[in-house]
This record gives C-alpha cells, structure tokens and sequence, in this order.
C-alpha cells in the first residue's frame, strides 16, 4: 500500500484495487483507522482524538 502523505507521524495509505467506498487508511502508531474520502468520517477503527482531527483537515 503506498504512502500518499506523511505528517506528524501520521501515515496516509491507499490500495488502488480495493472494493467498496473510495477511502484511505490513516496510521498512527499503534492506531489504524480508514476514512470514506468524501465525507471524511471514519469507516472503522479509531485514532487519538488530536489526530483523527488532523486528518480531516
């Protein structure tokens, strides 16, 4: 899975043959949460509050 940003630690990944809603994975440390790209909220998983905040900036 390739990384398409990198930020404050925060990993931003996304599979080009993956199925359903258009989304990403966003990594953590220890957390792993993917978000759908248009609306921005997360799917499953979670992340830290402070980061899950930058990611949707």
């Amino acid at each position: 899975m390739p990384v398409i940003a990198r930020f404050y630690g925060i990993l931003i990944k996304m599979y080009f043959r993956e199925h359903g809603v258009p989304h990403f994975h966003a990594l953590y440390g220890e957390y792993n949460a993917v978000f759908d790209v248009q609306t921005l909220e997360a799917i499953e998983g979670d992340l830290p509050s402070r980061a899950y905040k930058m990611v949707q900036e």
